[in-house]
Order: structure tokens, then sequence, then C-alpha cells
């Protein structure tokens, strides 16, 4: 493909949370003014800008510059220009691939601040070089946020943030060498939350099952801090919190043979504080949190309380170890139609739960299972398991009996056209302007956290760590309103225009619904239906604009 010499891309990035450098329009700006004076003849509209706010240069996972690199490999561009180097990565390797494959490409790459132009071998020569100093001072941070790990570690203090289960965080004074007064955090034991996390223990010991322990704390009604019932992961990540554990000689005897970086003496482990343990992620932007082993720990004996004997706490965790190879993987992909819109009648989704069998035509034998039961393990849900493949079979055939007749299609739904308002236009811009905000909000507390691990003044972590708390409850209150909006009564769902739609569609699928694929069905009973419940005997389609009353 021949290259556009007519078009110049800009890029700027910027880690957002930081306060340092130069801000984005700030970087933009600069490369426009490049632009300008040594590319004369190209055009304003012919000068793209990818901008990337937010993102470490770590690494090469960002949304804006993974758009420009498809377009440059298109041969769109005849340069890139930044306004400094470590804009772009300050990884040695990814920068070297990067400025090889622009050469392939034939596409320049100008640097503002350091003058490099790779159309010349100077230029390309020198790139390299500082290439190579921008890693060492990547490296150079990552050394230094590890250092200041160490330096925690022998304090033993909480760094802040949202307090595990059995715990409150209280913040401390004390006073340093020179003189000044330093705030800090430190957990406070709550007996009542204290108590539930033995439970959970004692409960995984007895049963060695996470499935298990589930349905017996939903059997005993033991519920979260914010009123919910404990899910598996959430009863795993207890489970592997080494903040509960006991400082006691077997505590000790577990992180030296993990070879972890322990900052404690042998005679610091009294039996009586809990333990910290810092660097337990690695938690980079554009990627899943990644969980490291005890061996890349940085642990040192708390000044907390701890609730569970070490003996206990490293026997849950080889179990853990071993059942994780035996956990059950939930097929990928099924036949099943309803799901996501099948519900028990105590309120649950019920999902589709395969078997071995196969019916005539090949086809696999599955049923809908309640959600709840299987969670509480018949403790909270007595509903009856349906068979699945008779279910969707039976939906399918109420659907094929509705038509496109606008009169007969109210009868059925029992209603009419006033019913219909336009109410879910606002509902539905309220609970999209929600979900955006919920994922801007997740955006800024990973930032925070960031930041917080790389500050070394305490009142300003302090003050950090109580934005992220706030940041957490908010993003609470938010899942909290979505919840509530996306269980709306369904008369706000469906506005009148929907409604004719509807009517429109269904004059053409129902002669073609048994050639449709089981994607297309799927769309279709996702398109009429707003919910199935199954009541253990009956089946109720709920259409949309319908009541379940």
């Amino acid at each position: 493909m021949r290259k556009n010499e007519n078009c110049i891309a800009i890029y700027s990035r910027k880690s957002k949370f930081t306060g340092k450098g130069e801000s984005i329009s700030n970087q933009v700006e600069f490369c426009r003014e490049y632009a300008h004076s040594h590319f004369e003849n190209i055009p304003l509209d012919q000068i793209f800008v990818y901008e990337d706010e937010g993102f470490s240069g770590g690494n090469l996972h960002r949304p804006d510059f993974q758009k420009m690199m498809e377009a440059a490999r298109k041969r769109k561009f005849k340069a890139i220009i930044v306004y400094r180097l470590d804009r772009i990565s300050r990884n040695v390797s990814d920068f070297s691939g990067l400025i090889e494959e622009l050469s392939h490409l034939d596409i320049a790459f100008i640097s503002i601040k350091e003058q490099f132009d790779t159309s010349t071998p100077m230029g390309r020569a020198m790139m390299y070089i500082a290439s190579v100093f921008s890693q060492l001072e990547r490296e150079t941070i990552a050394e230094r946020i590890r250092d200041n790990m160490h330096e925690l570690a022998k304090t033993g203090r909480w760094l802040g943030g949202i307090t595990p289960t059995g715990y409150g965080s209280e913040a401390v004074k004390s006073v340093s060498i020179d003189g000044k007064m330093k705030k800090s955090c430190m957990l406070k034991l709550i007996p009542e939350e204290a108590e539930i996390v033995k439970t959970i223990f004692d409960l995984y010991v007895e049963t060695d099952s996470q499935t298990i322990t589930e349905a017996e704390l939903m059997k005993r009604g033991i519920k979260t801090k914010n009123n919910n019932y404990f899910s598996r992961f959430a009863i795993k990540g207890i489970l592997q919190n080494p903040v509960y554990m006991i400082a006691d000689r077997e505590a000790y005897d577990y992180f030296v043979k993990m070879d972890a970086d322990l900052f404690s003496d042998r005679k610091e482990f009294d039996g009586i504080h809990g333990m910290m343990a810092y660097n337990r992620t690695s938690q980079e932007k554009g990627k899943v949190t990644e969980y490291l082993p005890p061996s890349k720990w940085i642990v040192s004996v708390g000044r907390h309380n701890g609730i569970i004997p070490g003996k206990v706490w490293v026997k849950v965790q080889e179990s853990l170890i071993r059942n994780q190879t035996k956990s059950y993987r939930k097929p990928r992909s099924n036949e099943a139609l309803l799901t996501g819109c099948l519900y028990c009648d105590c309120g649950s989704r019920m999902y589709p739960k395969l078997s071995q069998r196969r019916l005539g035509n090949g086809k696999r034998v599955y049923d809908y299972v309640c959600k709840m039961k299987e969670r509480s393990q018949g403790t909270l849900c007595h509903g009856k398991n349906v068979n699945g493949n008779r279910l969707d079979l039976v939906v399918m055939e109420q659907i094929k009996k509705l038509n496109g007749n606008r009169k007969t299609f109210l009868n059925q739904l029992g209603k009419n056209p006033g019913f219909y308002t336009e109410k879910s236009v606002d509902c539905a811009d309220h609970l999209t302007a929600l979900r955006r905000n919920k994922t801007e909000t997740e955006k800024k507390m990973e930032g925070l956290v960031d930041l917080f691990i790389d500050l070394e003044d305490g009142a300003l972590k302090n003050h950090v760590a109580k934005r992220i708390e706030l940041l957490n409850q908010s993003m609470m209150d938010m899942e909290l309103q979505i919840g509530e909006l996306e269980g709306l009564p369904s008369q706000y769902v469906l506005s009148g225009a929907e409604f004719e739609a509807m009517c429109r569609f269904l004059t053409v699928f129902q002669d073609s619904i048994d050639e449709m694929t089981l994607e297309q069905k799927r769309g279709v009973i996702r398109s009429l239906v707003s919910k199935v419940i199954w009541d253990g005997i009956d089946v109720h389609i709920i259409l949309f604009g319908a009541s379940e009353e």
C-alpha cells in the first residue's frame, strides 16, 4: 500500500495521577507547532492526534497507541511526532522494536525534546542511546518503590484503603527522628467480624470445599459488611490473605520455606500479632492483576492482632493449591436459549447445567438450575430443576404464536397504548451514565493505588488512602443504583417506538424461526422476552411491556 505523504500523526501520553510532567494538551500543542514549521505542506486537517491519559510508559498496551499503529501499518502517515521520547515507552525492547517497524514502513519518528529524527542515521543511533537511559530511569523508579515497601515492612503498618473483613483502620501518630509528627494507619480488630473470619476458616478446614463453605454461610445467614452473601471469590480472598495469620513459629517457618523477603526477626513472631505482606500483586495498565507467589512478597509482623494460627493458615493454603486443579470448569458454550433471562420464582437467575447424555439428534441434555439453590445447597431455595431442552422448545412455540397484528399483540400484553411511556429513555440514559461513571471511578482507584505505592510523604499517603475509601464507597453506591435500575418494572423498558418496531418484527420472523441459527434464536428471545420465570410447575413468559403480576 502506498504511503500517504500528506498525513502526520501526533502521539501524547501522560500518567494521569502523577501530577508531574507536561499535560496532554501542552504536548499536542508543541507537536503541532513543530509540524507546522517543518512540514509546511501538511494541511491542518491531515494532522491526526492520538492521546492516552492515565497509562504508564511501561509497555505499549494503550488504546490510542494501538489505534495509531494500526493506521501506521496501513502506511497512512509519513511521520509520527512525540513531545518527548518516554511518551512512547521506557522499555528498550519495546522501543527498539517500534523503531525497526516504523523504519520498515518508511515512517519517520520525531522526538521534539531530544531533537531526534529517525529519517537520519545519526538520529536513529542517538534515539537508541536515549531509550536505554529511559529504561534505566524506569528500573530505578521500580527499585525505589520496592525500597519504599521495605521501609513500610519495617514498621508493619497498614497501607490504608479498603480494610479486610475482621478489621477497621485507625490513624496513629508518631514522632520521627527530625521531630516531625507523622501519621500512619494500623488495623484494629473488630470482634464480631473476626468471628466471621474464624467461621470461614473453620468451615473450610472441615469441608475442604469453598462451595460447601459458601452454602453453610448462607444457611447460617452470615453476610458481608455490605449485607451481601459471601461469594466463593470473597471467601477465597479471605482464606488467602496473610493479614489474618498469627505471627507464630509455624508462620515464621512458612515464610522462610517460601523464600519470602522477611523483615522481622524470629523473636518478633510472638504468637499474638498478625502478618503484613506487601507486593502481593502486580498491577499493570491494560493487564489483568497478577497475584505473585510468596517468594515475591515483602513480609513483616504487623502491629495488629492476628486471628488464625499459622498452622491452620498454612494448611488452608496447601488445600487451596491442591483443589485448584480439581475445580469445576463451566463449559464455554452450550445450546441453552434462555441463559440470562430465566429466573427461579425465588428471584435468583437459573443457568444451564450440561450433562453427559445426548438426545437422538446429538444435542447435549441440560437442566436449568437455580443459582441460589446451588450456592446454598438447597437451604435458601428448594425449587425444582427444569429440563432445559424441553423448556426452550416450549418458549419458542409460545413466541411463534405471537403475530404482528398490533391489536392482538396488545391484548396478549393485557395493556393499552398509554401504557408505553418515554420514561424508558430517561431510565436508559441514567443507567448508561451510571455505568460510565462506575468505569471512570474504577480507573481513578487503580491510578490512586499506583500513586499510593510511590508516595513517601506520610500525610499525603493518608489523604490518598481516604480518597481511595471514598471512591470505593461511591462505586458501591453506583453498583446499588445500577442494580435497582436494571430491576425496574418492565413497563419502563419499552417505549412506544420500540413497541411499534416489535410489532413489525413479529411479522417477518415467524416463518423463518425454525431455520434460524442458535444465536439468531437467542436474539429473537432477547428482543421480545423481558423475563421467563419457573415456579417449579409452570413457566411464565413476561414479554417486554407486560406486568409480572
